[in-house]
């Protein structure tokens, strides 16, 4: 496990809860609680230093940040899989396990507002909100980050929905998408995919296609992909969407659709590439 350092503006700990789900807690150092709170999924290298700086991040805000190790109980090679050596596929079953203990876990805390709930998902986690999201309705906001819409998402799935776009049905909190142009996982019409099922399940959704930007570019630790200007406007987007949901701005009986893109007219996705 990743040894935690000093946070401004946050007290952080590890906690274990539920079945076996180890867990990285920030906790606010400002206010007073009850807190709003965000469960942050890690990307495909487990729970990495990226991972506990954005759950830090969070607490800094006035958030409980809580990100679940997902691996928490799989007994391969960790080191490798923080390195990035090998790709391990979590089933739907063990994403809702994992999600939902975490999220049982904040619902019994009395620092945790349990109406002001958001789920993150980053990359391979993108659509981990939204799976929870579709059985759990305690979730009150979804944040994709640059993933949650590539091709292997659409498949057929082994979880309580056979098929993602029957899952996006099922969501019930708003979504908050954020994507680069030049992202060489997720392409602009994966993009407007997902746009398209949660507009004909009449679900809400605020949608950035921000321009230049690579796979990765929230991602401090990765010098090659880090964008610090975007990086620190995307935050600002996250915290005035999820200000804004916990607010009420997003009533159940209403549907909510806003778009923005800033690309080339050239767009080309088979020219993307991987950053280092």
């Amino acid at each position: 496990m990743v040894e935690s350092k000093q946070y401004l503006g946050a007290r952080t700990s590890y906690v274990t809860f539920g079945n076996r789900v180890k867990a990285f807690l920030a906790m606010p150092e400002r206010g007073n609680p009850p807190y709003p709170a965000a469960i942050l999924c890690h990307e495909r290298y487990g729970l990495v230093q990226h991972t506990l700086d954005l759950a830090a991040k969070f607490a800094s805000y006035g958030f409980v940040g809580i990100a679940p190790d997902m691996f928490s109980r799989w007994e391969g090679d960790k080191e490798a899989l923080h390195r990035g050596d090998i790709l391990v596929r979590l089933s739907d079953d063990d994403i809702i396990s994992y999600m939902g203990e975490t999220l049982d876990h904040l619902r019994d805390r009395a620092d945790v507002k349990h109406d002001s709930i958001a789920a993150i998902g980053i990359c391979q986690s993108g659509e981990y909100p939204l799976l929870l999201n579709s059985v759990r309705k305690e979730i009150a906001a979804n944040v994709v980050i640059y993933g949650g819409a590539q091709g292997f998402v659409w498949e057929l799935r082994k979880g309580p929905c056979e098929d993602y776009h029957s899952m996006l049905k099922e969501i019930q909190a708003p979504v908050l998408g954020i994507w680069g142009e030049d992202d060489f996982v997720v392409s602009v019409d994966d993009v407007l995919r997902l746009r398209s099922s949660l507009e004909r399940h009449r679900k809400s959704y605020e949608f950035i296609l921000f321009p230049h930007m690579p796979h990765g570019w929230l991602n401090s630790t990765m010098p090659g992909r880090f964008r610090a200007k975007e990086a620190d406007e995307a935050w600002r987007l996250i915290i005035d969407f999820l200000e804004r949901v916990f607010s009420g701005a997003f009533p159940r009986d209403r549907v909510i659709w806003r778009f923005y893109s800033n690309m080339a007219c050239d767009y080309d996705f088979s020219q993307k590439e991987r950053v280092a």
